[in-house]
C-alpha cells in the first residue's frame, strides 16, 4: 500500500492560469491565440545577453559554481544596486539564486517553521502563499483596498494582523496583480514595526524597475541597515526579459551569507555559470533594452486604458507599477468562467482573478508587456465580449 504524500502537498491548489493555458495548448483551434495571461514580456532576451551566454558555453563554462554565485555577478549586482539606490552593499550581502521564485523559497526555508504565521497583502501571485504553506506556515491575508481609484494598504490593519505567532511580513511592491506600489513613508512604517516587534520582513521587489515615471519604484534597500531583519527578493525575469533563464538574487543581512550558502547547497547547489555570465552582461549592457521595453509597454498600457475607459461595465483602477491591467466587469462573479469565455470567443488568454486568491474573484489580469500593435489586436477581439 502506497503511503500518502505530505499534508502540505495534498492541499496545494492547481494554478488556474495554467489550467486555462493547458486547455489552449491541447487544441489546434487556438493557433492564433494572443497570450496575455503570463507575466512576461513578448520579446526574447536581448541578443547581446544571449551571445554572452553562448560565448560562455563555447568556453566550456559548464561546471559547478559557488553556492552564493560567481563573484563577478555578485559584484555586478552590488554595484548595480548601489548605483541605482545610493546604497553601499558589498558582495557579502548578495546571494545569487536560480530565479526569484527560488529566492522566495530560500527565504521561507530560512525564516519559517511549521505553525509560524506570515502576514501579507492580497490579492497576490499564488506562489507567494504556496511557498509558505509548503513550509507548514499559515498565511494571513490583508486585502488591499480601493481609495479614490487607486489601491492602498491599510498599514494599521496589516500591523493588527500580526500576532504572537507572526514570524514575517511579506510585501510585494510593485505588486502582482494589482500594480499597487508602496510609497517610501509606508516602507519606513513597516520597517520600523518589524524592528520593534522582532519580525522578519521579506520584500519582493521583482517589479522594482517596471515603473513609467521614474528610474525605479520605492525600495526597502535604501532604508535598511546591515543588521535589519530584511530579505530583499529580486529577479532578472522582468527587468531584463529573462523569464526562462531562472536567475534571481537575495539581498541578505550582514553576517548571514554562510547560512544562506548552505541553504543554496541543499536546495539546488548552484546556478549555471553560463546563465550567471549572461546576467553580468544584462546588468552592464541591458539598460537600453529596458528603456525601449518600458516605452513599448507604456504605449500599450495607455492604449488599453483609453479603450477600457469607453466600456461602462469595465472597472480598471490605475496601476502605479508592474505591467498588468487588473480589471473587473460589472455583474461578473465567476472570473474563471469569464476567462474561459474570452479564451473561446475572443482567442485571448487572460488570467482569472480567483487564481490570485478569494480577494481576486470577479477580476481579471491582463499583461500589457507587449507591442502596441499586438495590444490593439487583442483589444479588438476583447471589445465584443466585454461589451
Amino acid at each position: 500500500m502506497r503511503p500518502d504524500l505530505t499534508a502540505q502537498i495534498q492541499v496545494l491548489q492547481p494554478s488556474l492560469i495554467r489550467e486555462l493555458a493547458n486547455e489552449a495548448d491541447a487544441s489546434a483551434k487556438f493557433s492564433d491565440l494572443i497570450q496575455l495571461w503570463y507575466g512576461e514580456p513578448d520579446l526574447p532576451t536581448a541578443e547581446v545577453v544571449r551571445r554572452a551566454c553562448q560565448r560562455a558555453l563555447d568556453r566550456g563554462e559548464t561546471f559547478y559554481t559557488p553556492n552564493a554565485g560567481i563573484l563577478s555577478l555578485r559584484q555586478a549586482l552590488a554595484d548595480y544596486m548601489n548605483g541605482l539606490y545610493g546604497t553601499d552593499f558589498g558582495v557579502e550581502r548578495i546571494l545569487v539564486t536560480g530565479s526569484g521564485t527560488l529566492a522566495l523559497t530560500i527565504a521561507a526555508q530560512a525564516l519559517l517553521a511549521p505553525g509560524d504565521d506570515l502576514v501579507t497583502h492580497a490579492p497576490h501571485w499564488p506562489n507567494l502563499s504556496a511557498i509558505q504553506q509548503l513550509r507548514g506556515a499559515r498565511v494571513v491575508r490583508v486585502p488591499l483596498e480601493l481609495h479614490e481609484g487607486r489601491w492602498r494598504l491599510d498599514l494599521q490593519r496589516l500591523f493588527d494582523a500580526c500576532g504572537p505567532g507572526t514570524r514575517a511580513i511579506l510585501v510585494n511592491s510593485p505588486a502582482n496583480p494589482t500594480g499597487w506600489v508602496l510609497d517610501d513613508d509606508g516602507q519606513r512604517e513597516i520597517l520600523d514595526f518589524c524592528r520593534r516587534r522582532g519580525i522578519w520582513l521579506v520584500a519582493d521587489e521583482v517589479y522594482n524597475r517596471i515603473v513609467y515615471d521614474r528610474p525605479c519604484a520605492p525600495t526597502f534597500a535604501d532604508k535598511i541597515g546591515p543588521e535589519d531583519p530584511v530579505l530583499i527578493v529580486n529577479s532578472f525575469s522582468k527587468t531584463w526579459a529573462m523569464t526562462g533563464w531562472r536567475l534571481g538574487w537575495l539581498t541578505i543581512p550582514a553576517g548571514t551569507l554562510g547560512r544562506f550558502e548552505m541553504l543554496t547547497e541543499y536546495t539546488n547547489s548552484c546556478t549555471s555559470a553560463a546563465t550567471q555570465l549572461a546576467g553580468v552582461c544584462a546588468i552592464h549592457e541591458g539598460e537600453p533594452c529596458l528603456r525601449e521595453s518600458l516605452a513599448r509597454w507604456d504605449r500599450s498600457r495607455r492604449l488599453l486604458r483609453e479603450t477600457f475607459a469607453q466600456l461602462p461595465r469595465v472597472h480598471c483602477p490605475a496601476a502605479d507599477g508592474a505591467f498588468y491591467a487588473w480589471f473587473a466587469c460589472e455583474g461578473v462573479t465567476d472570473s474563471y468562467a469569464l476567462a474561459g469565455d474570452i479564451l473561446h470567443e475572443a482567442r485571448v488568454g487572460l488570467a482569472p482573478g480567483v487564481a490570485f486568491g478569494p480577494e481576486g474573484e470577479g477580476w481579471l489580469r491582463l499583461c500589457h508587456a507587449v507591442a502596441p500593435a499586438l495590444m490593439e489586436r487583442a483589444l479588438e477581439r476583447l471589445l465584443p465580449v466585454l461589451k
